[in-house]
């Protein structure tokens, strides 16, 4: 594929680690919540209800992520509740974003590749300002001509980019992790998709993966220098 292409690419879990933290503040939670019957698994099947209504609301980030976490706690728990606990559940939330952001292997020298052959988008969705830290952190803006930053990722907002930045559809590609946001979207929005696992992936954005003929997959971020 030889021809200048755009191509929109994810920013969680495809150029830097993301959703590790994530995890590692749910179990934390679980401890402290220390149900008596309860597993994780059956916790975290009540936190997924609490998350899928609150999202349309608030969307994503990890103070949201907090806020999630303190109702499962209100909802779950089996003591009396202190003043402190609510301040607890929100820094271990908060605590996310005190990680150093951790670059994904392969990425910057594909990037790199990839920017001197092709029109580079970053296309990430959830909290502005979170997510624009995160942006600066990397150093990754001289690769990209935009930084496009959405509540979320589905048909209408591919569309919508595709128009708002003069691309043409049948040239332009999403690369992601998520089949839920980054890879059945786009190819309902009729531009392409290139899938890009991650074993970390957020469970709540799997999804089965539609086929269609722009549908590729690499096994790591640098797999994309054999596609473009």
């Amino acid at each position: 594929m030889t021809a200048p292409c755009a191509l929109l690419i994810d920013a969680d879990d495809t150029l830097w680690e993301n959703n590790i933290y994530f995890e590692r503040a749910f179990h934390q939670f679980c401890e402290f919540l220390d149900h008596s019957h309860l597993t994780p698994d059956q916790v975290r099947r009540i936190l997924d209800e609490i998350e899928l209504v609150n999202i349309q609301v608030h969307g994503y980030g990890s103070a949201n992520f907090g806020r999630n976490m303190v109702q499962c706690y209100h909802k779950l728990v089996e003591r009396e509740v202190s003043p402190a606990d609510a301040g607890h559940i929100i820094e271990l939330a908060r605590a996310i974003n005190d990680h150093p952001l951790e670059i994904i292997a392969g990425v910057p020298e594909t990037l790199a590749y990839l920017a001197g052959r092709h029109t580079l988008l970053l296309v990430t969705k959830g909290n502005h300002e979170e997510q624009q830290r995160k942006v600066d952190q990397s150093g990754f803006h001289s690769f990209f001509r935009e930084v496009i930053i959405v509540k979320e990722k589905d048909a209408a907002a591919y569309r919508k980019i595709v128009v708002e930045f003069g691309l043409e559809a049948e040239r332009t590609w999403m690369v992601g992790n998520s089949p839920k946001s980054d890879i059945n979207p786009a190819l309902e929005a009729g531009i392409g998709a290139v899938f890009v696992p991650h074993d970390m992936t957020w469970h709540l954005e799997h999804q089965e993966i539609r086929s269609g003929e722009r549908l590729r997959m690499v096994e790591t971020f640098a797999g994309l220098r054999q596609i473009f």
